[in-house]
């Protein structure tokens, strides 16, 4: 199979289902940047961390592409003509959701309080998972548009918004593990 197909050449791309769109379309954007993400993954679980990480960043970059599936699919040919749904993957589901939030609440449980906001850095890997939160909420904030004019799955909009979060508490723990210092923003003062 080739990889290029020429058919994007005039600057459209085709669903899931054939229908064709410009591919600066909404749609696009999204599954592109869950794609994105997906790839900044691939580069945490490159990183020296524990294989627990690993494992669980596998299984997140699975949903991913269940979600990307899910947002490159024209939801008018969505059901086949057999009444069968064009995506035959298991969706989103709430034990995924729930899933991230034990994560989180398991390495909230080692971490100091937070009482300020964190600047990002202080390790490769804990940037890296910076990095991936950032490209996460854009991924929330295209799907959340898209679902506007193009309702999607629940389901689908909270994974990706607790995914950030589960990104978020995965770059303070990996700060934590790591020993890296975690530098607190501290609002200036104005002078009078």
């Amino acid at each position: 199979m080739k990889i290029y197909t020429k058919t994007g050449d005039k600057g459209t791309t085709a669903l899931f289902g054939g229908t064709r769109v410009p591919k600066h379309h909404i749609r696009i954007e999204s599954y592109g940047t869950v794609d994105e993400l997906n790839s900044y993954l691939g580069l945490i679980r490159d990183q020296p961390i524990h294989q627990d990480y690993i494992d669980l960043i596998i299984r997140i970059q699975d949903r991913l592409f269940t979600v990307g599936a899910e947002l490159a699919t024209d939801p008018d040919k969505a059901t086949l003509k057999n009444g069968k749904e064009r995506l035959n993957i298991p969706r989103i589901s709430i034990e995924d959701i729930e899933r991230l939030e034990h994560e989180m609440d398991m390495m909230n449980e080692a971490l100091p309080e937070m009482t300020h906001f964190i600047l990002p850095g202080g390790n490769q890997s804990v940037s890296f998972c910076h990095i991936a939160r950032c490209v996460c909420r854009r991924a929330e904030r295209l799907a959340s548009q898209l679902n506007e004019t193009e309702p999607i799955e629940a389901n689908t909009l909270t994974y990706l918004n607790r995914l950030s979060d589960y990104l978020f508490v995965l770059a303070r723990k990996l700060s934590y593990d790591l020993r890296a210092q975690e530098i607190k923003w501290i609002p200036q003062k104005n002078e009078s």
